[in-house]
């Protein structure tokens, strides 16, 4: 017994070793600010009591440049795995205090092991970085490491979830793992990324920025539209991947979990009945629209501050999550840019990988004219869009409350691109423009001809208004199922979702498209 005792105490001894991390200095350094050490990060994120941390022993090989007498608790990350709101998942977490928490071979084999392991396991992955970056001091080895995560973030995509935090520096090699990911979630003010710093872009350039305005949240949730979530701490980020979670299945052969949200199926709401104003140029708040429409108002809503004239949101109708992408009357009219392609294209994609069904609310003038625009490859970005709705085969429903023109009536889920059930109010405006452009090119010569050519002009545009500006041509020949009064709209929401349910639908084999990326 005295032998086993003895490997026991030897055992707890190096539990307690590694527990210290980068020792009690550093540790309070690193937590001084507000943030959290990668073990606390660990424990809040997983069910209290559940977290089982794999390869705590684990110790680097390198032996250049007196690395050999180095220790490194854990390698500098802690892995494991745990239950989240009662459901497994794996995740690892940097840690800044042990060699600035910086990637060689053994800590990239410890991220890969658990990266295998819940792509065997079918679960969901997460990634709380808080890096310096590549161990320096074993040189291609690190670089290894991190194409063996890239490697394996390509395997997994669109098979488990993979969301990454933010949490301090992120640079330089580092910062391509996350952005192979499905969603990112940044920390104001903690943490950054860029591919080059600050430092080496005004040697180079000249330029002066801080860390912040280069690779900061914001920059990156409203310039760049690398990151999904600006996050106020460390505690709001891992809530936030909480919540995201609680909308999505564990993998790409699982259902969305469904919640029993108590809000009624039947329920309508008059207000919808006048939310669009009288006058066609005026705006509206789209969010309004979806509050009314999903169960109990609530919604989580990715890259609210990037491309804002479209939105991006998870919800759920009668307990079912489902992805809704909707122009927003409020930001440039709605209409569609680059940014909004990018930004709509890639949630399509997300949401058809994983089961999640797709309402679409069409309000949308056009594409955003301008140089800019066409030399920034409008075109190539805008057909992201048409290719990612004629891709996925969820349930797609379509519903137009006003304008629906040209091609952006294409581009936001026509029936011909595969809605499955469109829907539209007797408000909306389905037409290839807005009357005033049309009666300029179809009636020009007889306008300029006019005594009175302004006159002549106004009652074209009301000859046009008449005959197109409205949905019923389209109902006439199919492109609307069916027209609907707007304090209705989410009960017959609802019960197209739950007819679509059980869609299945077999595209030819291939091995993949080539989308206009």
């Amino acid at each position: 017994m005295g032998i086993v005792k003895d490997k026991l105490e030897d055992l707890k001894a190096r539990e307690a070793q590694a527990l210290k991390m980068g020792g009690e200095k550093l540790v309070a350094k690193h937590t001084k600010n507000g943030k959290l050490t990668a073990r606390q990060r660990m424990f809040v994120l997983f069910d209290k009591g559940t977290f089982r941390e794999v390869d705590m022993f684990v110790k680097h090989r390198c032996v250049n440049f007196g690395m050999e007498k180095v220790e490194i608790p854990s390698d500098g990350v802690i892995t494991g795995h745990g239950m989240v709101d009662g459901r497994p998942v794996f995740a690892f977490a940097q840690d800044f205090t042990s060699r600035a928490g910086s990637l060689g071979e053994m800590h990239a084999k410890k991220i890969c092991k658990v990266m295998d392991m819940a792509l065997k396991a079918g679960v969901p992955f997460i990634g709380l970085n808080d890096s310096g970056g590549a161990r320096i001091q074993e040189g291609v080895d690190a670089l290894s490491g991190y194409g063996q995560i890239f490697f394996r973030n390509s395997v997994a995509s669109g098979v488990i979830p993979q969301i990454s935090a933010i949490m301090g520096p992120t640079a330089g090699g580092a910062v391509y793992s996350p952005a192979m990911t499905d969603f990112i979630f940044m920390v104001k003010n903690t943490s950054y990324m860029f591919i080059t710093g600050p430092e080496v872009i005004k040697s180079v350039t000249g330029e002066k920025i801080n860390f912040e305005d280069l690779g900061g949240a914001m920059a990156h949730n409203e310039k760049s539209g690398v990151a999904q979530f600006a996050c106020e701490s460390d505690e709001d980020a891992i809530d936030q991947i909480k919540r995201l979670l609680s909308y999505l299945p564990s993998n790409n052969m699982e259902e969305p979990p469904v919640v029993e949200m108590g809000d009624d199926p039947t329920r309508t709401d008059e207000a919808l009945n006048v939310i669009i104003p009288d006058n066609p140029n005026q705006s509206y708040d789209m969010r309004d629209v979806i509050r009314s429409i999903v169960d109990n108002g609530d919604f989580f809503e990715p890259h609210k501050h990037f491309a804002c004239n479209i939105l991006t949101i998870l919800a759920r109708l009668n307990g079912r999550t489902i992805g809704i992408i909707a122009n927003q009357p409020n930001v440039m009219a709605g209409c569609l840019d680059i940014n909004a392609s990018d930004k709509a294209a890639r949630f399509i994609r997300f949401c058809d990988a994983f089961n999640v069904p797709l309402l679409t609310i069409a309000d949308v003038p056009g594409y955003l004219p301008g140089s800019n625009q066409e030399w920034g490859g409008i075109i190539r970005h805008g057909a992201k869009l048409l290719w990612c709705y004629s891709e996925a085969t969820v349930p797609k429903l379509l519903l137009v409350t006003r304008k629906d023109y040209g091609g952006s009536y294409l581009a936001m889920c026509s029936k011909d691109l595969g809605a499955d059930f469109a829907f539209a109010w007797p408000t909306a405006e389905i037409a290839v423009m807005g009357a005033g452009g049309a009666a300029n090119v179809i009636h020009r010569k007889e306008i300029n001809a006019a005594d009175d050519p302004a006159e002549k002009r106004k009652e074209k545009i009301a000859e046009y208004e008449n005959l197109f500006s409205n949905p019923y041509c389209a109902a006439e020949r199919g492109y609307i199922d069916t027209l609907i009064e707007p304090a209705e709209t989410r009960p017959r929401l609802i019960d197209a979702l739950e007819v679509m349910c059980s869609k299945r639908e077999i595209r030819p084999p291939k091995k993949h498209g080539n989308i206009p990326l």
